[in-house]
């Protein structure tokens, strides 16, 4: 937040950050809102003004929730079908509900906590740095 007593606040753990990612809350105040649409940034927080201009997660938080919710589908799907063998039809009534609740709902919390913490570890693109030979 703006302070005007010139001390710095005090920085967050990682526990706070990862629950400030998850609250979709802007990560260094923990106040402001992180997102305009459903996974549109805002251009900056309305509480404290850090700009999101920094934030770049990349394919990060769709792989993660692919890889979970891939797990998850393929697992009941096997469950059920070695146990019941239903139909085809009934297979696609039962898992693309579940693959688009496991897949949609937490894309946008997902996304967050990976912006909260490349903030709270302060992740920058790779230099190369000059080594003495």
């Amino acid at each position: 937040m703006n302070d005007t007593t010139g001390t710095p606040a005090p920085e967050a753990t990682v526990l706070q950050s990862a629950m400030r990612g998850l609250a979709c809350k802007c990560p260094r105040c923990g106040q402001g809102k992180l997102y305009a649409g459903f996974l549109t940034l805002a251009p900056s927080c309305d509480r404290c003004g850090l700009d999101y201009a920094f934030i770049d997660t990349g394919d990060g938080p769709a792989i993660f929730i692919i890889m979970l919710a891939g797990g998850i589908v393929v697992a009941c799907a096997l469950i059920v079908e070695v146990k019941y063998q239903p139909p085809y039809w009934l297979h696609a009534v039962l898992w693309l509900p579940l693959i688009l609740a496991t897949t949609l709902l937490p894309l946008r919390a997902m996304k967050s906590l990976l912006i909260a913490l490349q903030f709270h570890h302060k992740a920058a693109p790779g230099r190369l740095i000059d080594r003495p030979k």
